[in-house]
């Protein structure tokens, strides 16, 4: 199957960047979501959502009742 996908993609001109910009997008993204969670998002919603998984009585919201 490699040697196939090798194969076909030789002739392409300029295959050799694809992968390089890949993983620039990724660690763009990543730290994006990083800088979100740690700069933008208060910490009491973090902790909140940390304990939600543990919780053994969830909260029921007005939104929920109905």
């Amino acid at each position: 199957m490699l040697k196939f996908v090798k194969h076909v993609y030789e002739g392409v001109i300029g295959v050799e960047i694809y992968p390089i910009i890949t993983l620039i997008i990724f660690f763009a993204v990543m730290l994006a979501v990083f800088g979100y969670a740690y700069l933008i998002v208060p910490k009491n919603h973090i902790s909140y959502m940390k304990n939600v998984p543990l919780d053994l009585e969830p909260e029921i919201s007005e939104t929920s009742k109905a």
